[in-house]
């Protein structure tokens, strides 16, 4: 006779080979990148190229190695250590003094180390030499955050917009790169030396490369003008979220729009944006967009090249703002963000914006500390909302503050359309919002209905023309 199994014999066997297939995996995996993570704490700051002494992070060093360390193990690097390193005098050569420069050397050998993240902008000599004097690879803050965009990316114009920074970066770290190579001219005159010849080919296939990328990304810019135009058809307002990394807007988007979009305790974890069609309380109905979290020291080439996703942004009716209120440095933070704002055009004036600050995380606030905050948001001119994602906590006051936001300029209208004027009544549907709607016995329609103070004119002008008094 076979015997059958015990309830639970099955499930014993099928949970210890699941076991063993993550053991398997965990065993052919490749190891982790040991990594030292260190921020340079500068006491003086270099001047740049213009003479002008550049100006110091806002960020404390504690949290500028929180952040550091953050980064890095979004790409899943394993952090040995992290370390700050005060620096007197920030030296062209190494950035660092020689002492540390040894002493960070002996640790790296000590940890087995190899790759260490150097939280600062560093010249590519500085990045040789400290790679030739600790024996392992080198990495800054601007390359490691291309980096990990390079792992984020998911769409197209994603993955091209992270190609084309990280070429044009290579690019100019090529270039200062070869500087200490041999630069004769050749007999000719006209023939370089060794050096001269690698650099210039080297140059011409990025150049090459990065003129392909930009044809290709063209292309994907158009498609999403196409995309943006139609859903300036439909049409709904825009709302996009915006905030420093970690601030929690995708727990917020998600908590908004029931969507399962990726949220974690992760830098970066969106990238691509995300859009989801949202009905508020008044039954308007909106577009809203999830972006990628903006951080200190973003990168200029970031900036510029993903000036095409964060168009979503630019053109949005209402940005939120989303910060983590309850985190030490949010104030810095919070200019952090405006200062890429600024830069992407948009208008961060408190009064004469289109930016709804969120103020995030207040569960994780002591009762004394909220109080504080609910009397500062009485006193503010454009006042924020405070809010928890995580347990819903003042979602409805948000919804109806972005509803009065987008409903500042409507205009409310009753009209009778006759039953035979079926393409006005379509038009009106698409162009304003229908908050009632009732048939008459003759055959007509009567309709309330919510107009965009913008496209008031435009309709009481169709409206008219069709015979239709208002």
């Amino acid at each position: 006779m076979i015997a059958r199994p015990q309830d639970g014999d099955g499930e014993k066997r099928a949970g210890g080979e699941k076991r063993r297939r993550r053991k398997a995996s965990e065993e052919t995996r490749a190891p982790r990148t040991r990594t030292l993570v260190i921020v340079p704490a500068l006491k003086r700051h270099p001047r740049g190229r213009d003479g002008a002494k550049l100006v110091a992070s806002s960020h404390s060093p504690e949290n500028r190695l929180a952040e550091a360390v953050g980064l890095a193990k979004a790409i899943d690097l394993d952090v040995i250590d992290a370390a700050i390193v005060p620096v007197t005098e920030p030296r062209p050569s190494t950035l660092l003094g020689s002492g540390k420069v040894d002493e960070i050397r002996e640790r790296v050998a000590e940890l087995s180390i190899s790759l260490i993240i150097v939280d600062y902008n560093i010249t590519p000599v500085q990045q040789r030499n400290l790679e030739q004097a600790w024996n392992a690879k080198v990495l800054d803050r601007t390359g490691l955050i291309l980096e990990i965009f390079g792992e984020r990316a998911r769409t197209r114009e994603g993955v091209l917009q992270v190609e084309l920074a990280h070429l044009t970066y290579q690019k100019g770290r090529l270039v200062r790169a070869w500087t200490h190579l041999e630069r004769q001219r050749g007999g000719g005159g006209f023939l370089g030396g060794p050096g001269e010849a690698q650099i210039e080919l080297d140059r011409r296939m990025l150049q090459d490369r990065i003129d392909a990328i930009k044809r290709d990304l063209a292309e994907v810019v158009k498609t999403r003008d196409l995309h943006r135009k139609g859903r300036r058809k439909v049409p709904y307002p825009i709302v996009a979220i915006v905030g420093y990394t970690n601030a929690g807007k995708s727990t917020l988007f998600n908590k908004i729009t029931g969507a399962g979009v990726v949220a974690m305790d992760q830098v970066f974890a969106t990238l691509d944006p995300t859009m989801r069609e949202v009905k508020l309380p008044s039954s308007r109905r909106i577009i809203l967009s999830d972006t990628v979290g903006f951080i200190s020291d973003l990168p200029t080439m970031l900036v510029a090249a993903f000036r095409a996703t964060l168009e979503e942004v630019v053109e949005a009716d209402l940005i939120l703002h989303v910060r983590d209120i309850a985190h030490e440095e949010t104030d810095a933070q919070a200019e952090d963000v405006e200062k890429v704002l600024a830069d992407l055009g948009i208008d961060t004036t408190p009064v004469e914006s289109n930016i709804l600050e969120v103020w995030n995380k207040i569960d994780l606030l002591t009762s004394e500390r909220r109080g504080e905050l609910q009397h500062e948001v009485k006193r503010n001119a454009r006042p924020p909302v405070l809010v928890s994602a995580e347990t819903g906590e003042g979602m409805a006051p948000l919804l109806e503050t972005i509803d009065t936001r987008l409903g500042a300029s409507d205009e409310i209208i009753d009209v009778i359309v006759p039953g035979s004027a079926g393409a006005l009544l379509n038009w009106l549907h698409e162009t304003g919002d229908v908050l009632a709607r009732e048939a008459r016995k003759d055959g007509s329609v009567e309709l309330r209905l919510r107009i965009p103070g913008e496209k008031k004119d435009r309709v009481i002008g169709q409206l008219r023309k069709n015979g239709i008094s208002v």
